[in-house]
């Protein structure tokens, strides 16, 4: 009846069926609680079901369900809009809503066409990628993105997109180490760029970590330098901050912790924290001055139903309240402790176990198998079993693991569900 995502049609597979959730926890038909170290795809930042949120929602659908967002405007959208642009430390210059990080990156690529078009600048038309990222499932969010089983059946629908090797400072792709590196991970972007910058509208990335197709963790100097190519180069930088927005690297965002100034970023999953659908295009004044015009042509002819829905948009502000209000950069660097002293522990235990254990804010993750595993391999499939069984949460990346749990989770909690893992690991 349901059709499932990101499941194998025809195999043993009964979903777990969850009634209600609180805190770190989801709670099954059976009164079973799990603990949910994925924080439902990185969703859930303030723990499930907060009743912050849910009573901001409740007071918003008591006013007004829903009015479209084309010639019309509401308070929850006024609210959230200055809100977000003060939490983005006034970075940005205007905010297109829509429902998910899928469309927040399309969005994001056809501003970039459209804004050279405006121009009469028409040439500068491809838009560049990097091999180890995932932007989302619609073709053009495919189109640049990695190229891997999960979309390789779609490749000849995809528009044309050069892609470099992605920057990974824990497997690097050109065998430097952090003592002798020199940023030599982006030079054929740096030669692409000099020699086709009249053809190249924008480069997009996952900032710091590219997270869907492997956890690839990289510093922020390649960032800095990304920018600096693309500032003197004429062309959109696009980040796209649908996993690492919202505190995930310890501070709000990926281009702060980055000391940058993208023109575009793309937020999605923590926006509401798990409650509601809703994503955002966020535009610098530069890009948005290239669509300030009288000329019917020149308009950004784009939209969702469902943009600036109410409730939505009443859930993404209490979200950035709660966030300040209970201080939640605070939770993340006590995630962080912790997981940084795991590192140390694991790295003596389980050498010969597990490699490349890492942690950014409030990101843990390691491989297990070998370097040559890819997303279908099932290195992981016997501990993601092993904590299903001690009500743990967890979806390995074919043999990477992560832990991304709720900002909030009791860090007791937490230590149990190391210690199950640990446990695991000690008899494998």
């Amino acid at each position: 009846m349901i059709w499932h995502p990101y499941t194998i049609g025809k195999q043993n597979f009964e979903p777990l069926k969850i009634k209600s959730a609180k805190g770190e926890f989801l709670i099954s038909e059976d009164d079973k609680e799990y603990v949910d170290l994925v924080s439902s795809w990185w969703v859930s930042i303030h723990g499930h079901n907060h009743p912050f949120i849910k009573e901001k929602i409740l007071s918003s659908l008591e006013k007004l369900d829903f009015t479209i967002l084309a010639g019309h405007t509401h308070e929850a959208i006024i609210q959230l809009t200055k809100k977000l642009l003060e939490f983005t430390e006034n970075k940005f210059h205007k905010i297109f809503y829509s429902d998910n990080g899928s469309n927040a990156v399309e969005i994001a690529l056809k501003m970039s066409i459209q804004y050279f078009e405006n121009l009469e600048i028409p040439n500068k038309k491809e838009i560049l990628h990097f091999s180890s990222s995932y932007h989302g499932d619609s073709i053009g969010a495919m189109s640049v993105s990695g190229k891997s089983k999960l979309n390789d059946i779609f490749k000849s629908i995809f528009f044309e997109s050069t892609e470099f090797i992605s920057p990974d400072c824990y497997n690097c792709p050109v065998n430097k180490n952090p003592n002798n590196c020199n940023l030599e991970c982006i030079d054929k972007l740096e030669v692409y760029l000099e020699k086709n910058h009249k053809t190249v509208a924008s480069v997009i990335i996952e900032p710091i970590i590219q997270a869907a197709l492997g956890m690839k963790f990289y510093k922020k100097e390649v960032l800095q330098k990304m920018e600096m190519l693309c500032n003197k180069y004429n062309v959109l930088f696009i980040l796209d901050e649908v996993f690492t927005g919202f505190g995930r690297l310890g501070k709000k965002f990926a281009f702060l912790y980055a000391e940058i100034s993208p023109d575009i970023i793309c937020l999605a999953k923590g926006l509401t924290a798990g409650f509601l659908p809703m994503a955002a295009t966020l535009v610098n004044k530069k890009v948005y001055e290239g669509f300030y015009f009288s000329e019917p042509e020149k308009a950004f002819y784009h939209g969702h139903t469902m943009t600036g829905n109410p409730a939505s948009a009443s859930a993404a502000c209490a979200s950035i309240e709660l966030f300040e209000m209970e201080n939640r950069l605070d939770d993340i660097k006590n995630l962080e402790n912790f997981f940084q002293n795991k590192i140390i522990f694991w790295k003596e235990k389980f050498d010969k176990k597990i490699f490349n254990p890492r942690n950014i804010g409030a990101v843990f993750t390691f491989e297990m198998g070998n370097e040559n595993s890819n997303y279908f391999d099932i290195h992981s499939k016997k501990l993601k079993e092993h904590c299903f069984k001690n009500q743990i949460l967890i979806r390995p990346l074919g043999n990477t693991v992560y832990i991304t749990p709720p900002y909030t989770i009791d860090l007791e909690n937490l230590e149990n569900c190391f210690r199950i893992i640990e446990s695991f690991l000690k008899n494998e």
